[in-house]
């Protein structure tokens, strides 16, 4: 644990999943109705800082939030990512797993998914291209 750390002072309560080196809970500050975070119990900071164990207890939770998510919201698809670093848009530097549910009609047009943050080096083709 770190201190000052917001998810390692996390309360259990909220805790929807877990494993021994890993847990999961819904997110403060969701995109989408469903939105989960997974992390690892032992406070590091980015992905590669993990250990080949913590990712593969994060990734089994990957499919129990599923299985949970699929049961409560009936999502039609995901978006799962990790932000490594600032310049990649990481705020909370304790290793964290998006979880995002999406619905259709959430966006008018979600071809290219996590592309349309930014302006592609080289331009996604139009759909029928």
């Amino acid at each position: 644990m770190s201190e000052g750390c917001v998810f390692c002072a996390k309360p259990d309560a909220e805790i929807i999943c877990e494993n021994e080196l890993a847990k999961a809970f819904y997110d403060k500050f969701p995109v989408n109705e469903g939105h989960v975070l997974i992390v690892p119990k032992r406070h590091v900071s980015g992905f590669f800082e993990a250990t080949p164990e913590e990712i593969l207890a994060i990734n089994e939770l990957a499919f129990q939030v599923k299985t949970i998510l699929d049961a409560k919201y009936s999502p039609d698809g995901y978006n799962i990512g990790v932000n490594v670093g600032a310049s990649a848009g990481q705020t909370v530097f304790h290793l964290h797993m998006h979880i995002i549910p999406r619905y259709k009609g959430d966006v008018p047009d979600p071809r290219g998914g996590i592309r349309k943050i930014k302006k592609s080096v080289i331009p996604y083709p139009e759909e029928g291209e």
